[in-house]
Order: structure tokens, then C-alpha cells, then sequence
């Protein structure tokens, strides 16, 4: 998870007023890192090193123009892309992440609480942000809970889940042993989902068919109603 500021968090961290910050965007010295779908705009850790650049230069007596063209000449700390860097561009808040699944922010920050999700961005305000996939993965959830795992069961297979990121992403940092142990393990928990899906196929089927026989028959119970003399 990576730290993010907004606006005004960020003013508290350099000192430098709010006004200010936005006339710097302004003249294109410094720019958020990303917004949320609800045009919030938000800035990464590089941008505290960058203000404080540009704060010393205007205390050296440059102007903003010429800051402009020192900081085109020489660019501003810390602000080349690393692998590393947060996610960029548009972000969800709980709410609209909420929102698109159907479910409440309460249930949104429960899962934080679970350690089932956890946010991508998060602000000292306690403002939060998910990439757009966790949609995708907070249905999912919602699928196991339709399933009957409990909360404290998906927590589980959420963990399996950054197992596999971690292993796909820095296999060779695992030793042999603790790879196999890994896969073991979230093989073993594969089967089972994959058994108790089976089941529930199953009572899925036999439903539909009760139902699709029931509804026939109450079709056929109004039809001969409705012949009925009055």
C-alpha cells in the first residue's frame, strides 16, 4: 500500500498553503499524481520533496516563470517513474467502489478490518483508494459469501491469492521447499472450492427443475380456475 496526499494534506506536510500549491499546478511546476472518478485529485510521496524544491527557489528570489525553466532544464527531485511508484490515474474511494458492487461502504471497510482487501493508496486522513480491479475481486467475494464461506474462510483465500502474486512476481526470492509448500496448499484449498461449487451445481439444478414443474403447474391451475363459472 502507498501513502498518498490530498490537497490539503499535503499543505500540512510542506507548509506550503493550499492557494499556493494550486498556482504552482497552475504554471505546470508540480500536478497530482491521479484524481478519483470523482475528479479528486490526490499526490505521492514525491511531491512533498518537489514542493519543498520549489519553495527554496522562491526564497532565492526566482520567479515562477524562471522556476519553470530550471525545473524543464533540470527537473524536480524524485520525479523520474520507478517500478515501484503508486498506481496513477483514476482511482475508486470506498464509496464508489461500494457503489459498484451493490454493497455498502460499511461492508467495504469491514473487509479492510478482515484483512481481506486492502486498499492500493491511502492518505494520513484516512482517505483511501483501490484500483479499478478490486471491483472484479470484491465480486468475487461476494461470490464466496453466496457460496457460504465466512468472512474468516475468505480471508483465507485471500491470502492464497497474494501468495500467488507474490510467487509470480518475485519467484526467485522463495526458496524450494517454501514454493511447493505454497502450491500445496492452495491446490489443496482449489478442491475443495471446487467441490463444494459442484454440490451446489447440483442443488442449483435440482431447483431449477422443481421450480420450472411448479410454475407449469400452478400455469395449469389458473388456466382451469379461470374456466371456472363464476
Amino acid at each position: 500500500m502507498k501513502n498518498i496526499y490530498l490537497l490539503n494534506e499535503l499543505a500540512a506536510k510542506t507548509g506550503v498553503s493550499e492557494i499556493i500549491i494550486l498556482e504552482w499546478e497552475k504554471e505546470k511546476l508540480i500536478k497530482p499524481s491521479g484524481e478519483t472518478e470523482e475528479k479528486t485529485p490526490f499526490y505521492n510521496e514525491d511531491a512533498i520533496a518537489q514542493c519543498e524544491h520549489i519553495m527554496k527557489l522562491t526564497e532565492l528570489g526566482y520567479s515562477l516563470q524562471e522556476i519553470g525553466k530550471i525545473i524543464k532544464k533540470v527537473g524536480l527531485p524524485a520525479n523520474q517513474p520507478k517500478e515501484n511508484d503508486p498506481v496513477t490515474g483514476k482511482l475508486l474511494t470506498v464509496g464508489e467502489l461500494a457503489d459498484k458492487i451493490n454493497v455498502s461502504p460499511r461492508t467495504i471497510k469491514h473487509w479492510e478490518d478482515k484483512g481481506i482487501i486492502e486498499p492500493d493508496m491511502r492518505s494520513e486522513g484516512g482517505f483511501r483508494l483501490y484500483a479499478d480491479v478490486y471491483v472484479y475481486l470484491c465480486s468475487l467475494i461476494l461470490d464466496l459469501q453466496n457460496f457460504g464461506y465466512t468472512l474468516d474462510e475468505i480471508k483465507i483465500v485471500s491470502d492464497h491469492f497474494r501468495d500467488y502474486l507474490a510467487l509470480q512476481t518475485q519467484f526467485s526470492n522463495f526458496e524450494k521447499s517454501a514454493v511447493s509448500a505454497k502450491i500445496d496448499v492452495m491446490n489443496s484449498d482449489i478442491e475443495k472450492l471446487l467441490s463444494k461449487m459442484n454440490m451446489l451445481k447440483e442443488g442449483i439444478n435440482r431447483w431449477e427443475e422443481l421450480l420450472k414443474k411448479k410454475k407449469k403447474e400452478l400455469q395449469n391451475m389458473m388456466n382451469i380456475n379461470n374456466k371456472r363459472l363464476q
